[in-house]
């Protein structure tokens, strides 16, 4: 009979809506400390929870065969010297249209105007200039996983041009034009909107430079929703207060909280947001978790699966 421990802060809702699923042959143990007693620790073969907490207790069940994580992002337990001999899979697939709202909530202001009519509402002005449009320009997403599809699938409902690049896969419909490799800077030429939805490695370490940057035009706007990671802030900083790019809305940074004294705090058509682009929905990461779970029973490949080697 598969043991599950769940360890979150949320342990006792997640346990409650896996009752309610009535799982074949599940027993459950849920703690919100890893500093808690964890009994028979032995027994558990499952864990499900988040990785900054799973993290401490992965090392010491030594029959851990599967754990899912609450996250998309999974780079706590990706660190040198964890252990690899398990399956691993993230929660990627419940985040896409949240990442939607978050990321065409923003266009649509920025395309049609909305900040500067609520300016001329507020002087009491009637503004006459006419309002942008999404239709037919052009979005470069930097990331085609399945939340850089749900952003492709929406980008077509707007009739938008758009591109992606990845590093191999080549599957969503909805993408007219991929890149791939040393092709980065030809993706980015032109585009109207980029927006990056790449995971944490070594790999997207500050991928978008100063060299990306330079081959933006100069109207078009830069939102990051992946990880902080993958931006050069000094680089962007700069190109904002040059006025070399129309701004950037970014939910994720180097360092968060972002501090106080950070430029980019101060820094002109910049929308800054506290990594809430994304909530955790329990009960669709309960659903996934279910999938899962019966897919393991039967064998199945589990939905989600982390490469360790590529670090998503």
């Amino acid at each position: 009979m598969p043991r599950l421990l769940i360890l979150s802060q949320d342990a006792i809702e997640y346990k409650r809506l896996l009752s309610l699923a009535d799982l074949p042959g599940l027993s459950s143990y849920a703690i919100k400390d890893p500093m808690d007693t964890i009994p028979c620790s032995e027994e558990f073969d499952l864990l499900f929870g988040e990785p900054a907490l799973i993290r401490n207790v992965v090392g010491s069940l030594p029959n851990l065969r599967w754990a899912q994580s609450t996250w998309a992002g999974v780079e706590p337990l990706l660190k040198p010297g964890m252990r690899r001999d398990y399956t691993l899979t993230n929660a990627r697939f419940v985040y896409g249209q949240q990442m939607s709202e978050y990321v065409f909530g923003y266009l649509l202001l920025i395309a049609r105007g909305t900040l500067s009519r609520l300016q001329a509402q507020q002087e009491a002005r009637w503004d006459i200039s006419l309002p942008g449009t999404l239709r037919r320009k052009t979005l470069g997403l930097l990331g085609v996983g399945s939340i850089g599809a749900h952003l492709a699938s929406t980008a077509c409902h707007f009739r938008m041009h758009v591109r992606g690049y990845t590093r191999f896969s080549e599957n969503c419909p909805d993408i007219e034009t991929y890149y791939h490799g040393e092709n980065l800077l030809e993706f980015a030429t032109g585009l109207d909107y980029l927006v990056c939805v790449l995971p944490g490695t070594q790999a997207t370490h500050k991928l978008v430079d100063a060299r990306l940057l330079a081959v933006l035009p100069p109207h078009a706007w830069l939102i990051n929703i992946g990880r902080g990671t993958t931006l050069d802030e000094t680089a962007l900083v700069q190109a904002l207060n040059e006025r070399r790019i129309g701004g950037a809305v970014l939910d994720v940074f180097q360092q968060e909280p972002l501090p106080p004294d950070h430029p980019l705090w101060r820094t002109p058509n910049t929308f800054i947001t506290a990594h809430v682009a994304a909530k955790n929905y329990l009960p669709d990461i309960a659903d996934l978790f279910c999938d899962n779970y019966l897919r393991f029973l039967r064998g199945e490949p589990l939905r989600g699966q982390v490469d360790f080697d590529l670090g998503y």
